[in-house]
Formats: structure tokens, sequence, C-alpha cells
């Protein structure tokens, strides 16, 4: 499957803005159009790409020498080749040219620039088909790899903070309305589970990304002898794909990646939500490092949580690039379409996204500073103690549905004074209900309550130390099997 080249047909397509023939061009009689040159180029994007497309054309070549297609001498002159091309990009000194199209042209242009007729072998038994589709799967599981690392770092500061913060009271909330005490550790370690639940995705996530498409050629595999195998051992794949039409035409790695990126930036965004009313003058639970914030240009007393925000508005992108992908995919037949070149901008994006908000966050939230006299006061407010009340006197033998309305009557009673269930006088709870004794304000004050959920998942401070303990360990074993 030997590709036909541009330089030995003098009536071959040419680059419209450069003149240089078109290494696919044997098939065609006059030169692409300047506009669809640019149109249908990628290079602007995918030259991202150029490290693992390297990486990918150097193992080919090794396998392609493994196999005798191509002689160990040839095979050392592309690979040396390569090397020299991955120096002059990293330099900044490559030439990128639209009409070479995309970043793969460029490279394999630019080989048989420098080492001649021997750089037209390497595209032995590929096409760009399942060459890209390799480019995109070797990025993915370095990015991957890249975003496990900071959610990692972002858990273990989340842990640090919930260890530093396993006593201080906080108002736990449903509707957004004072529910029942809790301790802020226990609200730092509900945010590392979403972590957790997104790590467990992305690592499965990565399992079905790590498989080799390269062999798949165009779409029907091709004639020459190729070593799949070897060629994943070489770049560190898991396997090799089963179905040549699948492998090239397949994107569902890119949307399963972004829908738990989404997932995960929905996490994000709700934590960013609190911090966001956390930070407010209504709230003042927390103060955030000032280097995550922003003042304004006119009210000399703002300090807006500009990062949170972001992080909060830039979930949208995450889900609206999940929604294209889906979009890009739903009507495509197999095999390959020139659609799937609109996967990357998406992907990338994605990715990008997701470094910055975890970056982010990973320093802001560990850093940030609670402001424990308030968090209690609030706690203080809107009944928090009412279900341990109400638990009380179950304790005392009284129904629970009994105790529901005992209790309700009791926050009528305390709503009516102005004060708090804890500042009712024993002779007035008495009066509501003769189950009452003179023990009961050791389960109306919030640390009570708190202390009194001393069970697996709770809020107690034992509890959240034990939780702490166990989510270092946790956080140890990935870090010494990673």
């Amino acid at each position: 499957m030997t590709q036909d080249s541009a330089h030995d047909n003098p009536a071959a397509t040419t680059t419209a803005s450069t003149g240089e023939a078109k290494l696919w061009g044997g098939r065609f009689s006059e030169p692409t159009d300047a506009f669809v040159e640019r149109f249908t180029a990628s290079v602007a994007f995918d030259r991202r790409l150029y490290r693992e497309d390297i990486q990918g054309s150097q193992a080919h070549a090794r396998m392609l020498a493994k196999v005798g297609v191509l002689t160990e001498a040839e095979a050392d002159q592309i690979l040396q080749g390569l090397d020299a091309i991955r120096d002059e990009i990293a330099a900044d000194a490559f030439d990128w040219q639209v009409g070479r199209e995309d970043v793969h042209m460029n490279i394999e242009a630019r080989l048989i620039e420098r080492i001649g007729e021997v750089g037209k072998k390497l595209h032995t038994g590929r096409s760009r088909n399942d060459q890209v589709a390799t480019d995109i799967r070797l990025w993915l599981r370095a990015s991957i790899d890249d975003i496990l690392v900071l959610i990692r770092a972002y858990q273990e500061g989340l842990v640090d903070l919930a260890e530093r913060e396993s006593e201080s009271i906080m108002p736990g909330f449903t509707h957004l309305q004072t529910a029942q005490p809790v301790t802020f550790g226990h609200h730092m370690l509900a945010w590392y589970e979403m972590l957790e639940r997104d790590a467990e995705r992305l690592r499965d996530v990565r399992r079905r990304v790590n498989i080799l498409p390269l062999g798949s050629a165009a779409l029907a595999g091709t004639p020459y002898p190729l070593d799949r195998e070897y060629t994943a051992e070489l770049l560190g794949f898991d396997g090799v794909s089963r179905n040549s039409l699948d492998a090239v035409s397949d994107r569902d790695f890119a949307i399963e990646f972004t829908a738990a990126a989404a997932t995960l930036m929905m996490h994000l965004s709700r934590q960013a939500e609190e911090l966001i009313l956390w930070t407010s003058a209504q709230f003042a639970f927390i103060e955030l490092p000032d280097r995550y914030c922003t003042g304004s240009s006119i009210m000399p007393q703002k300090k807006n949580p500009d990062v949170p925000e972001l992080v909060r508005g830039k979930t949208g992108r995450v889900y609206g690039h999940l929604m294209s992908l889906l979009t890009l995919m739903k009507s495509q037949p197999l095999a390959y379409n020139k659609d799937n070149q609109e996967d990357k901008e998406p992907l990338f994006d994605t990715v990008d996204t997701l470094l910055g908000s975890l970056r982010a966050f990973g320093d802001m939230v560990p850093n940030l500073e609670v402001r424990r006299a308030s968090t209690l006061a609030a706690t203080r407010k809107g009944f928090a103690t009412a279900t341990d009340l109400a638990d009380y006197l179950v304790g005392r033998g009284v129904a629970f549905r009994d105790a529901h309305e005992i209790v309700g009557r009791a926050v009528r009673v305390a709503q009516e004074q102005g004060v708090d269930l804890a500042d009712l006088p024993l002779a007035a709870l008495q009066a509501i209900s003769p189950a009452v004794g003179d023990d009961v304000y050791t389960v109306l004050t919030p640390e009570g309550s708190a202390a009194a959920r001393n069970l697996i998942g709770g809020t107690a401070p034992e509890q959240v130390r034990r939780q702490v303990s166990a989510a270092r360990e946790h956080l140890r074993s990935l870090s010494a099997g990673s």
C-alpha cells in the first residue's frame, strides 16, 4: 500500500499558496482552490499533536523495520529525521504550511525534504485515518493522566482542609435553608467524594482510550505484514483494535471523555457556587486568598470571587463541547469522514478548561480561611437542632410522629419569641412536652448535634478524622501505583 507521490507526477495537484505538489495529488489535474485549501486545513489547531504524531511515526518505522518492509538503515534515517523535526518544532523553527493541510502532511513533507526518498517510505501500511486516530488517543491518554494528577492534588488539599476544620461547625442546608449542623471538614469531604467519582470515571475512560488503531489503514487494513502488537507495545497501548472500519471512525472515546469532563465541571461548578455564596457579606463563611480575587473599578470595598465565577461559567462551554461531539457523530456512515476533523477543537478546549479549573481550585480552596465564628453563629439560626430535639424525645419514649409535632410547636414558640430552641427556658419546653428533661440542652447545641452523628459517613469530628485518614491512605495507594 505505497502512497502515490506528487513528486513523481508533474501534473499532480499543487498547493495553491506555494505551488508545492500535494503528497496525495497524483489523481488530480488542477490545483486545490485557495479558499478550499484554507477551509479544509486543520494545521492551525492540530499542530499541537506533533509530539504524538512523531511518536507514532517512529513506532511505525521501527515496526516496519522489524517486519522487513524497511531496512534498519532506512528506519534509522527516518527516526533521526523525525527527531530533528521534533526539535525544530519545539524551537519554534518549523515552517507550518496551510497548503500541507494538517500536522501529518506537514511533518511527512518536511521529513522528505530532510532525508529524501527514504522519507516517502514511512507512510507504507498506514493512512492518515488510522494515523490521526492514533495521535488523538496518545494525546488524550496523556491528558487524562495530567488531569488525574491535578484531581489528586486537589483531593489532597481538601483532605488537609477537612482535617484542619474537623471541629468547625457550620449549617448544613437543604433547599438552601438551614437544615442541621455539620462540620466544615465533613462538607469538604463531600467535595472529595465528588472528585473521587470523577477520577474513577476518567480511569475507566482511559482503558478504552488506550487501544491502538494504527494498522487499520484507511478503512480495510493493509496487505503488508504489520506487527500491530509490537507497535502497541512500543507506544504503551493495552491492545489493538479488532475492526478496521470501526477503528478509523470511532470517536466514542472522545465523547465518553467529554461526558466525564462535563460531570467533573458540574461538580466544580457546584463547589464554585458555594464558594461564591460563602464569600458574600450575607454568609461571610470564608475568605478566599486575595490572589484569586479581583476588585471593582468603581467600588473600592469590593473583593470579587472571579475565579469561582469563571469556573462556574466555563462549565457551560464543556457542556457545549459534549453536545458538539455527539452531534458531529450522529449521522456519520462508516468509515472515516472529513467531519471528524471537527473533533479536535472541542476536545482540546475541554482538556484545557479542565486543567485550568483544577489547577485554580487545587491551590485556592485548600488555602481559604474559614470564619468559624460566622459559621457557628449561622448554625444557631434557623433551628438547626430541631431534628436533634425530636430524636431526644424519641429516646424518651415518644413516637417519632408525635415528637415531630411537639418540636414543630416548640419552633413556633421560639419564632414568636425571636430566639433559638436552645434559648427557650426549660419550663417553656416542658409546657410543650412533659417528656423534656433538664438534660435537653446537651442536644440543642450545634456542637452536640454534630458530635452525636458519630457513625460511618457522619459529620462528627471523630468520623471526619477517620475519613481523612482513610482518604490519605487511598491517595497514597494511587500514588504508589501510578
